[in-house]
């Protein structure tokens, strides 16, 4: 291998392609085919390619190379959550998506915020991204301003658009709250409360679809809802249990919004000595691991949480591609879990 006089640029001390086609003895159009279309070189040549790479320490300039190529191979990924396990779930399922591809991952936790959402969108749009995945449908003024000025396809997740040119992959959150609801309606409790936390979107639309099906029952009390901002934990599931039967002492069923507030008022019942589900049936929703293992082992609602990341990513990736789609509406539909809690 030939060596350059200087490895670096001048102006910023940065190891340039330049240095690199040097170094491996190659022209610097060779030396940009053999890493981004490696198979348009020989094998030796792409292996020299690469040990100047590891030698000098290179890092490919990626806005130098979205500006020729007009695609900056970014995915932007914004999820309200990166503890949750329900967005780890669904963040693994993209990840396999892209994995065999030359997307990189651009992730932003929106904290719930939508003042995050903006400001993290508006930051990420300058990396010229192909494409983006959100984590809701529903964005404040702002953000969808951006969305439909940016010019790259856009897919929603977690639950079904309705909206024109919406693209979605995910499940009928109303529905699911609903199905639950009549679950427990036709097991013939009356007094059915409904705990929520967060209160994002999705735990509103779960709120609604319960409200549908107590209102057809003839048993709707807005006495029986629960509805706190607090972030959802498996203690203020605890503490909200308690608040509950003291605000309804003769609630007969819980429906918690998700399995965090479900395993807390379980754990908070059995502190009480209150008999799940003989003397109070408590259920949950997206069906975390835990809940199939706990005493007694959780109703819940499951979700596709990671389908629908992967089926999110890879419809994603057939709009860059240019691709219509059959269908831009996927519903990967939910499973009740009826367990012994309820």
């Amino acid at each position: 291998m030939s060596k350059t006089s200087s490895n670096k640029s001048r102006a910023s001390g940065k190891i340039t392609l330049a240095a690199v086609a040097a170094h491996a003895g190659v022209s610097a159009m060779t030396a940009s085919r053999a890493l981004n279309q490696p198979a348009l070189v020989s094998a030796p040549v792409r292996e020299r390619v690469e040990l100047a790479v590891a030698e000098l320490g290179y890092v490919p300039n990626r806005a130098a190379r979205a500006l020729a190529s007009a695609q900056s191979n970014v995915i932007v990924v914004l999820v309200p959550s990166l503890s949750n396990a329900v967005f780890t779930a669904v963040l693994e399922g993209i990840q396999d998506a892209v994995g065999s591809s030359n997307y990189q991952l651009l992730i932003g936790n929106t904290r719930y915020s939508d003042a995050e959402e903006e400001k993290l969108l508006g930051i990420y749009l300058q990396s010229n991204p192909d494409g983006i995945l959100l984590s809701s449908l529903s964005h404040s003024a702002r953000v969808t301003q951006m969305l439909a000025t940016c010019g790259v396809p856009v897919v929603s997740m977690m639950d079904l658009g309705s909206a024109p040119g919406q693209v979605s992959v995910g499940f009928s959150q109303f529905d699911a709250g609903y199905a639950m609801a009549r679950h427990l309606i036709g097991k013939g409790y009356t007094r059915i409360g409904f705990i929520g936390a967060q209160l994002d979107e999705r735990t509103l639309r779960r709120a609604d679809g319960y409200r549908k099906a107590m209102s057809d029952a003839g048993l709707l009390d807005a006495r029986l809802e629960l509805m706190v901002g607090e972030p959802s934990t498996i203690a203020l599931g605890a503490e909200l249990l308690g608040r509950m039967l003291d605000q309804v002492p003769d609630c007969d069923a819980v429906f918690c919004c998700n399995d965090d507030l479900a395993h807390g008022a379980i754990y908070q019942c059995q502190r009480r000595g209150i008999a799940v589900p003989g003397q109070l049936a408590v259920c949950g929703f997206n069906d975390l691991p835990a809940s199939a293992w706990m005493t007694p082992s959780v109703t819940t609602i499951g979700t596709p949480r990671y389908q629908i990341g992967f089926e999110a990513a890879s419809l994603l990736r057939a709009l860059i591609k240019g691709e219509t789609p059959p269908v831009t509406r996927i519903d990967l539909g939910f499973t009740l879990m009826a367990r012994e809690s309820a």
